[in-house]
């Protein structure tokens, strides 16, 4: 993941000489932490916009493994699933500020227990950012019962 910049120069990592925009596909899918916030369950005051988060994750979600089981089909089987993209990453306020699209959107460096600069993909749970062990299925709870659902531990 890192690359030379020449002789007797530090490593520079990809996330820091490149834009999102300039990153790969690959690339941009590894800075995914694995924290799997996004896959929560979201609430939407309509009067003020205000957005709140839930304990609920998506029917698709690994809780565990905090991955989608479906990944590659996920825009078709949940149609309000977000497509992430460069433009979107600044813009989604209700996206955590320990997103790495985010952070490296506002000009940030990626976290000490991001797997990109611990080299672990467990750090992420390690250090209690990810869902593990946090949220349950929507399909759990009666679509009346989501407000009673909502969490106050993910800051944006």
């Amino acid at each position: 993941m890192r690359k030379s910049t020449g002789p007797g120069s530090a490593e520079v990592s990809f996330w820091e000489e490149k834009s999102l925009l300039e990153m790969s596909q690959s690339e941009w899918e590894s800075l995914c932490d694995g924290c799997a916030r996004c896959c929560m369950i979201k609430l939407e005051d309509e009067d003020n916009g205000t957005v709140y988060h839930t304990g609920l994750v998506c029917h698709l979600l690994d809780i565990d493994g905090c991955r989608c089981t479906r990944y590659p089909e996920r825009h078709e089987l949940v149609p309000d699933c977000i497509e992430f993209s460069a433009d979107l990453a600044g813009t989604l306020k209700w996206l955590p500020t320990s997103c790495a699209y985010r952070r490296l959107a506002e000009g940030k460096h990626l976290s000490w227990w991001h797997p990109l600069v611990s080299g672990s993909p467990d750090t992420v749970h390690e250090a209690g950012i990810s869902v593990r062990d946090r949220v349950i299925p929507v399909q759990m709870v009666h679509e009346d019962e989501l407000e009673a659902h909502i969490v106050d531990w993910v800051e944006t």
